[in-house]
């Protein structure tokens, strides 16, 4: 991933640019189908669950994903970029819900 390269820049840039709930849903649907927007928020739920320590097989029976992709999620979540954590910290500390997952 080149994160230099000038339309990726742009396309954070844009994200950055959101100001709200309804921007946010407006430019996520055109920029994305129907099916990767849901796509997206299963992995999104996914990794909560995992953070929250809920077992493969109850993620499994909530997001409809097999386990190699609970498993990919997992991966993703504690030894990728950081991404899940830091949204999943800003959320759950912006409604005050307590997180049982390490950062």
């Amino acid at each position: 991933m080149d994160w230099k390269d000038e339309k990726n820049k742009k396309l954070i840039q844009a994200v950055l640019a959101l100001e709200t709930p309804e921007e946010a849903k407006c430019f996520l649907r055109d920029l994305m189908t129907k099916g990767e927007i849901e796509e997206f928020g299963k992995r999104f739920k996914a990794a909560e669950m995992l953070w929250e320590k809920e077992t493969y097989s109850k993620i499994k029976k909530e997001t409809g994903f097999s386990s190699t992709t609970v498993a990919r999620v997992s991966k993703w979540l504690n030894n990728g970029e950081g991404g899940y954590k830091i949204i999943i910290n800003k959320l759950h500390n912006n409604s005050g819900q307590s997180r049982r997952g390490s950062a």
